[in-house]
């Protein structure tokens, strides 16, 4: 039946694509989500932490990406931290759902400079809702309206470099490359939780009383997809208002904006231009940060990385 092999051809694809695309959440304001890529940022700053993000990917193209997440960190004493975070991303009939907590040592190097070490477990999950899928032949069996996915367990290690004015990290999600069944063991639907490899990095420059500049930067890496880098420059004033720039490699160019206010609210806002041959058909990616903030203030803090 060709409908049926169409079908096939349709799911191998889809297993290619998530076995090697990049399976988690991406954000242009990773700066300000940075615990989600690195749970090593848990208990680095001085206040308890609870943040979203909403991303709107490719505006104009029916069924494309859209991500949610919510975090939250806190100290745990002078040397401790914990947090956890969950995630949704929606791409036309999948999606992916996640659930961590970690737990965050810090160790004094220096006067100034601390190493913080996670460790994280959690839950993923990988869904193919097939009451979304149309076919020309509505009685072809090989797949239903119902949800078809797996849960899996979930592991990842990471580490930071942190100080006053820079900080430095770099994280592996996905340890257990667990194996994931879209739709049965006999069919052939057979994917991966590939390992992702995450660095990160910054530094403040003064620049007089009420002004910084932070350039930063992520790498992100997942075997066979070629790395992807994300290079930001912040201007900072009064660390409560902010606005930047951002390039990712072979994508888009970023705008940002924010406003923490009274050091307990934040709000930032991003926009995409695609430079892909995407630009013909999307409008570009908005994308919305929220936080609660709630502590001591960042300058009575001895050490602690970049002002989120």
């Amino acid at each position: 039946m060709r409908t049926k092999h169409l079908l096939s051809t349709l799911v191998a694809i889809a297993a290619v694509i998530a076995a090697h695309a990049q399976q988690l959440p991406q954000f242009t304001q990773y700066m300000f989500n940075d615990y989600i890529f690195n749970q090593a940022v848990a208990g680095s700053r001085p206040f308890f932490e609870l943040r979203s993000g909403h991303r709107y990917q490719w505006v104009g193209i029916q069924d494309a990406p859209r991500t949610f997440t919510l975090s939250g960190t806190t100290p745990l004493g002078s040397k401790m931290g914990l947090g956890g975070y969950i995630f949704t991303d929606i791409v036309g009939p999948t999606r992916r759902t996640g659930v961590q907590a970690s737990y965050a040592y810090h160790l004094r190097i220096t006067e100034d400079l601390k190493l913080s070490l996670a460790v994280s477990g959690g839950m993923l999950q990988f869904l193919i809702d097939g009451s979304k899928i149309t076919f020309h032949d509505q009685g072809d069996p090989i797949i239903d309206d119902q949800l078809r996915g797996e849960l899996k367990p979930d592991a990842a290690f990471s580490f930071l470099f942190y100080a006053p004015r820079y900080w430095f990290g770099a994280s592996a999600p996905q340890l257990l490359n667990n194996k994931v069944y879209f739709l049965n063991t006999d069919n052939g639907t057979l994917s991966r939780m590939d390992r992702h490899y995450y660095a990160m990095g910054g530094y403040r420059f003064p620049v007089g009383d009420d002004l910084k500049l932070e350039p930063s930067f992520m790498v992100k890496f997942v075997d066979p997809v070629p790395v992807k880098a994300d290079l930001t420059l912040l201007a900072r004033y009064r660390d409560a208002f902010w606005i930047g720039a951002s390039y990712r490699t072979n994508d888009a160019w970023c705008a940002m904006l924010g406003y923490w206010h009274k050091q307990s609210f934040q709000f930032g806002y991003s926009y995409d231009i695609i430079t892909s041959n995407l630009s013909n058909y999307s409008t570009g990616t908005h994308e919305i940060m929220l936080a609660v903030t709630i502590g001591k203030k960042p300058a009575e803090a001895p050490a602690t990385p970049s002002v989120p």
